[in-house]
């Protein structure tokens, strides 16, 4: 891979279309991001690739909240997911099991690298590597998968939190896996990031916000934020998207000039 990416975070047909036209190549699709990101309707996927057939779409498929150790009814579920979302266009899937121990759970993860694999997609595992008790380890039995790509901070809440782990994870790593970092990277940190640690890729969720008046009413509230945002939800904004992408896709020339 070459090249500098800008990966944005969506959770709605409303949120692609402002990836897109914030000029973004690539998306992860989800729904509920207010519990991290779950699996996506198929309805919404068909939406973004006849409207938007040009842009890359990895399709997060994830189950439920909560953690990342999952039944075998649940993982049931996953499969049949996964295998209609590739089928329905998606090009890619981001996935993630573990164990009840925080250990990768060798066994889950396969079978779903080797089906979105056999059908010439991109296998990615998300942050639920950050979650796994030894990140070298997972990472080595991720390459041995076949998995595309890994997504990360760091094992840190935030990216710029984990950029000396992001470093290292690209220097070991870097020529046999592609290292995604991603956790409150904007346009304003994306740049110095990928100077820091070599990555050449970011993932973002440009976020801003929109106002449902009828968010709470009669005593009942569906809010999903407090206090001033009480009434409000998150979206992508395009406009962040621009900048993202503008920072990114610059960075190669920033890089090269400071050089020179």
């Amino acid at each position: 891979m070459t090249g500098t990416i800008a990966e944005i975070c969506c959770g709605s047909y409303y949120d692609a279309k402002q990836a897109a036209l914030g000029g973004a190549g690539r998306i992860e699709l989800n729904s509920a991001l207010m519990l991290g990101g779950l699996t996506p309707t198929e309805t919404t996927l068909h939406m973004i690739k006849e409207e938007f057939p040009s842009l890359k779409v990895v399709a997060m498929v994830r189950p439920r909240g909560a953690g990342f150790c999952y039944s075998e009814d649940e993982f049931r579920v996953m499969q049949k997911e996964c295998e209609r979302l590739l089928r329905s266009g998606a090009d890619g899937i981001a996935f993630g099991c573990l164990q009840a121990d925080a250990a990768l759970d060798e066994k889950k993860n396969r079978k779903l690298t080797e089906m979105i694999r056999e059908m010439g997609k991109e296998a990615v595992f998300h942050r639920a590597f950050d979650c796994s008790r030894d990140p070298f380890g997972t990472m080595e039995q991720l390459i041995s998968m076949g998995v595309t790509r890994v997504l990360t901070s760091g094992l840190k809440p935030k990216a710029a939190e984990g950029r000396e782990m992001l470093k290292r994870l690209q220097a070991d790593y870097g020529t046999k896996i592609q290292i995604l970092a991603g956790s409150g990277v904007h346009a304003g940190n994306a740049a110095e990031l990928m100077e820091y640690t070599g990555i050449r890729q970011v993932h973002s969720s440009c976020k801003a916000w929109k106002t449902d008046p009828t968010t709470v009413q009669n005593g009942i509230s569906y809010s999903i934020a407090d206090g001033e945002r009480t009434f409000e939800y998150d979206v992508v904004s395009s406009e962040l998207v621009r900048k993202l992408v503008d920072s990114v896709r610059r960075f190669p020339e920033r890089t090269e000039k400071r050089i020179g």
